[in-house]
C-alpha cells in the first residue's frame, strides 16, 4: 500500500519535487539567483514560452503536435514591425497580425482534418515555411524604427511585476477555466482520450481539431508581439528554437503526449522548471551547446517518463 502511495505522489506531484529541487540547487551555486531581479527577469523570460505553451498544451490533449510555433512567432513579430513602419498604428498592426498567426492555425487544422496529414508533418512543412517567409520580408535583416512607445508592452510594468507575466498568467486561467469548465474543454480531452468514441458521441472531431490548431496560431501570434515589443525589434530568426521549449514544458507538466491526459495547471510548473534551468545555466556560464544538450535530455526524460506512467496504467487496467 505505501509503495503505491509513494508511486501516486511521484506520478502526480513528482513534478512539483523537481521544481523545488531545481530552485535550490542553483540558489546554493550562485549567490544572485535568489534576487527579486532575477526572480522577474525569470518570469519575463519565461512568459513567451508559457504563452505558447497554452496552445500547444490543448494541441496535446487532443493527440497532436505542433512544430510551427517558433516560427508563427518569428513572422508575427516581422510581420507587426513592418506594418508599423508602413505607419500602421501598433493596436490595429497587432490585430492584424493575430488574425494572420490564427488563420495559419487553422491552415494546419486544414492539411491535419481534410489531408489526413500526419501533425508531425503538417506542422514541420509549416515551420519550415513560415521561417522562409520571415526571411523574405526582411531580406534576413532586422526590423526596426518603430514608435519607441510600443516597447512598453514588452518592457513596462504594472506596479512590480512585468506585463509579459501578468498576459502570461491571464493567458494561462483563461485556458484553465476553458479546458475544465466548459463542454468544448471536454471535448479536448475525449477526442484525445478516444477519438474513435469521441466520434460516435456525436462530437465534431474536426471542429475540435480547427478549434485547438487555431488557438495554438493565436496564442503563438501573441507571444510574438509580447517578444516584438521586448527586443523592440523584428528578427527573423525570433522564436526559433522555441517549439522544443514549449514541448518540454508541456509534457514537464504531466500532459500525455498520446492525449486526453493532463492539467494545464501544472504545465505552468513545467514551463517555469524549463525557465529556472535556463537562467540557472547561464548564471553558471555554461555555454550554449551544453545547454542545446542538456533540454534535449530533459525532453527525452520527460517524454520516456509519460511513456512509462502510460504502460503502467495500461497494466494495471488489463
Amino acid at each position: 500500500m505505501e509503495r503505491k502511495d509513494l508511486r501516486y505522489y511521484l506520478t502526480n506531484y513528482g513534478i512539483i519535487i523537481v521544481l523545488i529541487v531545481l530552485f535550490a540547487f542553483f540558489s546554493i551555486l550562485s549567490s544572485s539567483f535568489l534576487t527579486p531581479e532575477n526572480i522577474f527577469n525569470i518570469l519575463r523570460q519565461v512568459s513567451i514560452v508559457g504563452i505558447t505553451a497554452v496552445g500547444m498544451t490543448f494541441v496535446l490533449l487532443t493527440g497532436g503536435i505542433d512544430l510551427s510555433v517558433g516560427s508563427i512567432i518569428g513572422v508575427a513579430g516581422v510581420g507587426a514591425a513592418e506594418l508599423m513602419l508602413l505607419k500602421v498604428p501598433p493596436l490595429p498592426a497587432c490585430i492584424i497580425m493575430l488574425v494572420i498567426c490564427t488563420l495559419i492555425g487553422a491552415l494546419n487544422g486544414f492539411f491535419i482534418n481534410e489531408f489526413k496529414i500526419p501533425p508531425l508533418i503538417a506542422t514541420l512543412g509549416t515551420m519550415t515555411s513560415l521561417r522562409g517567409l520571415a526571411y523574405i520580408i526582411t531580406g534576413g535583416l532586422p526590423v526596426f524604427g518603430f514608435d519607441s512607445s510600443f516597447s512598453k508592452f514588452g518592457q513596462g510594468y504594472i506596479g512590480i511585476i512585468p506585463i509579459p507575466v501578468i498576459v502570461m498568467a491571464i493567458v494561462f486561467v483563461l485556458g484553465i477555466i476553458f479546458l475544465s469548465k466548459t463542454r468544448y474543454g471536454r471535448y479536448i480531452y475525449g477526442v484525445g482520450g478516444n477519438e474513435e468514441a469521441s466520434r460516435l458521441s456525436g462530437i465534431n472531431i474536426k471542429g475540435v481539431k480547427y478549434l485547438v490548431y487555431s488557438v495554438t496560431g493565436f496564442l503563438s501570434g501573441l507571444a510574438g508581439i509580447v517578444l516584438l515589443s521586448r527586443i523592440n525589434s523584428g528578427q527573423p530568426k525570433a522564436g526559433q528554437g522555441y517549439e522544443m521549449d514549449v514541448i518540454t514544458g508541456v509534457v514537464l507538466g504531466g500532459v500525455s503526449i498520446s492525449g486526453g491526459e493532463g492539467r494545464l495547471g501544472f504545465v505552468i510548473i513545467g514551463v517555469l522548471i524549463m525557465g529556472i534551468l535556463t537562467n540557472g545555466m547561464i548564471m553558471m556560464n555554461v555555454n550554449d551547446y551544453v545547454q542545446q544538450l542538456i533540454k534535449g535530455l530533459v525532453l527525452i526524460a520527460a517524454v520516456g517518463f509519460d511513456r512509462l506512467v502510460q504502460s503502467q496504467k495500461a497494466n494495471s487496467a488489463a
